[in-house]
């Protein structure tokens, strides 16, 4: 992670109105953009991701099997297929799923989500990923029932989505 990651802040309808640090946008709270990838195999098991404890944002927590900020001049696009392979050391055919508006639920962030399917062998970052594991929906929505708190808010609000849209 650079230092002085610079993000765009954007307003309640996406619209860039600055840039500003990473620490700063976290700090004080402005609205700006992220990714969220959501890795299936043919088996049907999506890739969880245990955020490691360096992680300042929610660690120690469960979240999407990759995800990460849209860095100041980037697009969503392009932002999901540098994270992909950053986290997780894959490349595959993205998805995109949705795009939820930045508030309390998602971390302040607008944040698209994509998935995509895939075999290969994923091979985490350690800086941002204590373990993997390979769950199916339905272990995921008991684990998220029995302790909501060990997983980002983020996830839990497209994780919701999710399930009300395709079960």
């Amino acid at each position: 992670m650079a230092a002085q990651e610079i993000f765009d802040v954007c307003d309640a309808d996406d619209n860039v109105i600055g840039q500003a640090t990473r620490a700063d946008v976290h700090a004080n709270g402005l609205l700006h953009r992220a990714v969220h990838m959501w890795v299936f195999r043919s088996d049907g098991r999506m890739l969880l991701h245990f955020r490691s404890s360096t992680k300042d944002e929610y660690p120690h927590c469960y979240t999407s099997s990759a995800s990460g900020h849209v860095d100041a001049g980037e697009s969503y696009d392009t932002a999901a297929v540098r994270e992909l392979r950053e986290e997780l050391g894959l490349e595959a055919s993205l998805e995109y799923l949705i795009k939820l508006p930045a508030g309390p639920d998602t971390a302040n962030e607008h944040t698209v989500l994509y998935r995509c399917e895939t075999d290969a062998t994923p091979t985490p970052d350690p800086g941002e990923i204590e373990r993997i594991e390979w769950r199916t929906i339905d272990e995921i929505a008991t684990m998220i029932d029995a302790n909501p708190e060990q997983f980002t808010p983020p996830f839990r609000s497209l994780f919701e989505w999710y399930r009300e849209t395709t079960v």
